[in-house]
This record gives C-alpha cells, sequence and structure tokens, in this order.
C-alpha cells in the first residue's frame, strides 16, 4: 500500500511521536510506500501567529489544502492520521473525503471530548465534558492550559464537530489503544462499529533482562498527572529498604532534584538515551508507575513487558486491564501513598513471585506488542476502512 501519514508534532516529544516513527518504520520494512506529512507547533509564533491558529485549530482550509496536494501528488491508498490538533484540525478528514481516499485516525487521548486531551483535572479523573454538546466546564475552569480562552476555542471545536457529524462521518476507522479507551469513546459518541482496537508495539526487540539491580525505577515525563508527589511520598517510607532511580525531565523536574538530594534511596539520572533506558529497565526489580490519570497505552509498560519487568501501576484507566495483578505486576489505589507502600513492600518480600511475574510480562509482550503482531492489525485495519493494495 501508498500509506500518508499525518502528525502534528508535539512540542516536548513523547511516546506518541515515537508511536509514530515506529508505525512509519514497520510499514516500509514490510515493502509499503509511507510519506509522513508533519507539521510542527514551533510554526505558532507570536500573538498573531496564536490567533491565527486558534481560528484554524475549529476548521483550517489553509491544511485541507495542503492535504488535498500531498494526497494528489502521492496518491495514497489510505491517509492515516495520528494528531490534527492544532495546525491541521479536523478539515483533513474532508480533504480526504474530498480526494476519495479512506481515512484512519488512531486515537491517543481524549481531545475530541476533552480540552486538556486527558480526562484530568484538581489531581484526579475527570470526566465533567464527556457527554456534552459543549463542554462549559472545561471552560470555566480553564481546562486548556489554563486559560479559558483557549478552552473556549478547543471546546468550540469539539462541539462543531459532533454537530456537523465529523466524528461519525468522516473517518473511516478509529484505532483505540486498551478497551477502557474503546468504552470512553463509545460513551463519547464515536462508532462502536468503527472502532478497531490496537495496542502499541516495541520494536526491536531488546530481549529479556535479569532484574538484578535491587532498585526500582520510574521512566517518563515529571509532572503532576505522573503521580510524582505520590511516587517521593512513596520513598519516604521505602528509601531505605529499594533505591529508586528516576529517569525523565518535565516541569517537576526541580522537586525531584530536591528530593534526590533530601530522600535516601532516591538518585535522579534525569533524560537518557533509549538504550540506556531499556539497560537499566532490564535490570530493575520493578517499574513504578503512579499515574493519576487515565494514559493512553504507555510506551514505557510495554517496554518494561518486553525486558521482563514487572510493573506497580495505580488502578486507574489503562492500566486497570494492561497491569495484570500477580501475574504482570501490582495494582495500587489510584494517589494512595499508603496502598503503594504496601505493594512494593510485598515485591520486595516475595522475590520468587517477582520472578514469576517477570516471566509474565515478557509472555504478555510477546503475545500482544510485538512488531510483527502489530503489523497484521494495522493492515486489516486499512482493509476494513477501504483500503486496498497497489
Amino acid at each position: 500500500m501508498k500509506v500518508l501519514i499525518l502528525h502534528n508534532l508535539y512540542q516536548i516529544p513523547g511516546g506518541e511521536d515515537e508511536v509514530v516513527k515506529v508505525e512509519q518504520e514497520l510499514l516500509e520494512g514490510h515493502g509499503h510506500s509511507v510519506r509522513l506529512f508533519k507539521v510542527d507547533n514551533d510554526e505558532i509564533a507570536g500573538a498573531a501567529g496564536k490567533l491565527k491558529t486558534a481560528l484554524n485549530a475549529i476548521y483550517s482550509r489553509s491544511s485541507k489544502q495542503r492535504v488535498l496536494k500531498e494526497i494528489h501528488q502521492f496518491q495514497p491508498n489510505v491517509v492515516h492520521v495520528h494528531n490534527f490538533f492544532p495546525l491541521f484540525s479536523p478539515s483533513v478528514y474532508d480533504a480526504c473525503r474530498e480526494a476519495g481516499v479512506p481515512v484512519v485516525q488512531t486515537l491517543h487521548n481524549y481531545r475530541l471530548f476533552c480540552s486538556n486531551s486527558y480526562f484530568f483535572r484538581n489531581g484526579g479523573p475527570c470526566e465533567d465534558c464527556l457527554g456534552k454538546w459543549f463542554p462549559w466546564p472545561a471552560v470555566v475552569h480553564g481546562c486548556y492550559r489554563d486559560s479559558r480562552v483557549g478552552s473556549f476555542v478547543v471546546g468550540t471545536m469539539q462541539a462543531v464537530h459532533r454537530w456537523r457529524g465529523t466524528w461519525r462521518d468522516r473517518v473511516d476507522r478509529y484505532i483505540v489503544l486498551s478497551e477502557f479507551a474503546r468504552n470512553k469513546f463509545i460513551e463519547g459518541g464515536v462508532p462502536a462499529e468503527k472502532i478497531s482496537l490496537k495496542p502499541n508495539f516495541i520494536s526491536p526487540d531488546p530481549g529479556m533482562g535479569q532484574g538484578r539491580g535491587g532498585y526500582a525505577l520510574f521512566v517518563g515525563r515529571l509532572s503532576p498527572e505522573k503521580g510524582i508527589d505520590i511516587l517521593l511520598a512513596v520513598w519516604e517510607h521505602l528509601g531505605q529498604k529499594i533505591p529508586l532511580k528516576i529517569l525523565g525531565n518535565g516541569p517537576l523536574t526541580p522537586v525531584v532534584e530536591r528530593a534526590a538530594h533530601t530522600i535516601a534511596g532516591v538518585e535522579y539520572l534525569g533524560r537518557q538515551p533509549k538504550d540506556r533506558v531499556l539497560a537499566l529497565m532490564k535490570e530493575a526489580s520493578l517499574l513504578m508507575f503512579p499515574s493519576l490519570w487515565y494514559e493512553g497505552l504507555s510506551m514505557t509498560i510495554l517496554e518494561a513487558y518486553a525486558v521482563g519487568l514487572p510493573v506497580v501501576a495505580s488502578n486507574v484507566g489503562t492500566m486497570s486491564t494492561v497491569v495484570k495483578p500477580g501475574r504482570t505486576g501490582l495494582h495500587f489505589r489510584v494517589g494512595d501513598v499508603g496502598d503503594s507502600i504496601e505493594k512494593v513492600e510485598w515485591a520486595i518480600a516475595h522475590p520468587e513471585q517477582i520472578d514469576a511475574m517477570r516471566q509474565e510480562a515478557r509472555s504478555q509482550f510477546e503475545r500482544h506488542y510485538t512488531a510483527e503482531r502489530n503489523y497484521q492489525q494495522l493492515i486489516e485495519i486499512y482493509q476494513l476502512a477501504g483500503a486496498s493494495s497497489v
């Protein structure tokens, strides 16, 4: 097939950008012709640029024309959209329809129904806007970047396209990353019959680790929704029992840097290259995943499974189904420091059970999250959308 991928890059690179990269490589590795048409938020400059972007986020005629031009030049069998916000806008679906090309949309987050895209407010999950024609709660609370104006713009985009039937009629197939996400999108109004479940994947296979390092590990963005405060509070009690290595950066980097000097056992290693992350994962005893929000399907958890690293995660959102308690890791009540301490102490006291979880985590990877398995699913989804081979 010839596949045109559309993706609005994020200012801070994350898992979604990585998924776009590896899916492109996966398709090209199987002989398909792939063109990545990407835009970058760094294009937004000054107040005038921000105003224009705000208006275009609702419907960008210029993006529609740019995508039509790409389609006419490349002649794809299918267009695969990842992130359309804010520069592409949902107008790209109309471009695909005019050109007669089927369109697939991967739903990495909840932007269709939530202004901040991850159903999170005031330190916990929030679904106040789910199912509403216009998301007034988001405007009142300034959920998009703490801005009521910005939240109104995003809410207008959501409401306009709900009214137009964009989510219902202009996308041929949706990809969701977990059963939890599938249920949320159906609740929000996405047609169930158009949704396919395809998780992320890890490639190349990093191989099984040994887990002999005797430490716990956190890998991820250092931001409030990731449960960093919970993690540090837990290690105030556990620092003498098991070391914790923290990898990543973000707005809470100064907090973590201070903790590394004041809390026993906490070591901050900053942002590390992928090979270093995987090497540390292979020797870790546990991966800590204390997120307070619903998450997508974390690449970090899949990397942990690939190396056979059990995951201790909050029992919320996607983690509630992807992490299998007693098999691939342990659950604790979201935001509950005491329960988190209890689960880690149990893991320390039961090394044989943790070794068994290592094997099961690796087995989960081999069954569900390999490149070959993902490729088969992706091609099936393109075919369901109406794409045909050249």
